[in-house]
């Protein structure tokens, strides 16, 4: 933290699912004046997300599956495609996205690309998120992924461009999905 910002005051809102508290600080102003400002600040810990691809078949795969966020903000369904992702769980990056990987989609996969990281929403959220990429090929099938516990996870496998059109239509609504699929067509050449 920098020494323009004083915590004053930090409360436990919640710590249901993960931790929700208010925080109460000031703010030292760019022209040396200090307000006194609130804020609440979800912390679920960081997370990795996927894009695997196949360059020779031009696909990618994706995953399908129910989020409440969105089914209340709006969502018909709640379903909600989008890149492998999930909590680092005290794991480096690399070692938690290989694990999600096989749990989400099925597939075993030894080498990674790590192509940056990013705060997803820094206004509430303390999630850092760090972006991955690698090949995939039907040797690296190891089970039929699906998830783990209550999870319930469809695998698609899809043809790139078909993904990017899904952007442009709005099936495809979520962030990192459409940030890795356009890091994709950028620097991969699909």
């Amino acid at each position: 933290m920098t020494s323009s910002i004083k915590i004053i005051d930090e409360k436990l809102l919640s710590d249901n699912w993960y931790i929700l508290k208010k925080y109460t600080f000031e703010y030292q102003r760019k022209n040396g004046i200090v307000e006194t400002q609130s804020r609440e600040v979800y912390d679920r810990g960081n997370g990795a997300t996927i894009l695997l691809y196949n360059s020779q078949k031009k696909t990618v795969i994706l995953t399908r599956q129910f989020r409440i966020p969105t089914y209340v903000n709006g969502n018909k369904d709640g379903m909600l495609i989008e890149a492998c992702a999930g909590l680092l769980d005290q794991d480096e990056p690399e070692t938690a996205i290989k694990r999600e990987t096989e749990e989400e989609t099925g597939y075993r996969i030894s080498e990674v690309e790590k192509v940056f990281e990013a705060y997803m929403s820094p206004g509430s959220v303390t999630e850092i998120l760090y972006f991955f990429i690698a090949e995939y090929s039907q040797e690296d099938v190891a089970n039929e992924g699906g998830g783990v516990e209550d999870e319930e996870i469809d695998v698609l496998e899809l043809p790139f461009e078909q993904a990017l059109d899904m952007v442009k239509t709005g099936e495809i609504k979520d962030g990192k999905t459409i940030m890795l699929l356009q890091y994709l067509q950028l620097h991969k050449n699909f």
